[in-house]
């Protein structure tokens, strides 16, 4: 498998996103139901979409479904040159990922936020091969571009039900 960063990382990055939340966030997302950063690493490298959100040049949201990876500690999609999401980003670099499994008392969430830029395909670092390969997948020939999102803030979710991977 790919290398990523230590899940205690993940697990840091999340208790200091509580931190900086609301108390609305804080209490809505309950420290005894939020995923260990072993479950976050394992969820983020087992899962193959998640939902991508985005802010239009009018400012109103963007949401779609993607395919994702998660390399060295930053979330890799595969997009087209021009495409809206694409486009996106060159003009407000920050993307939403949202990765969701499960159902009802047996769901889990993960959201991660950050920075984003877009990177040609060609540039793409070759270990990513692997990352991409751990999950079953298969490199993106189709794709011409990579928005990476450096992860600024993690919050995560786990009902009672959620069966950690």
């Amino acid at each position: 498998m790919a290398p990523g960063p230590d899940p205690s990382a993940l697990a840091d990055l999340q208790a200091a996103s509580f931190e900086r939340a609301n108390e609305a966030t804080r209490s809505s997302w309950p420290p005894a139901r939020r995923m260990r950063g072993e479950q976050l690493d394992r969820v983020l490298r087992r899962r193959r979409y998640a939902v991508l959100a985005s802010t239009r040049a009018n400012r109103r949201p963007h949401a779609t479904p993607v395919a994702f990876v998660w390399h060295d500690g930053e979330v890799w999609l595969p997009a087209v040159e021009g495409a809206v999401r694409v486009r996106h980003v060159e003009a407000t670099p920050w993307l939403s990922v949202v990765i969701t499994e499960g159902d009802a008392d047996d769901h889990g969430v993960v959201v991660l936020e950050g920075p984003a830029r877009v990177l040609p395909l060609a540039d793409a670092p070759a270990s990513l091969a692997d990352s991409i390969a751990a999950k079953g997948g298969e490199y993106p020939d189709w794709a011409s571009v990579w928005l990476v999102v450096a992860p600024s803030r993690l919050l995560s979710y786990a009902a009672p039900g959620w069966k950690a991977p």
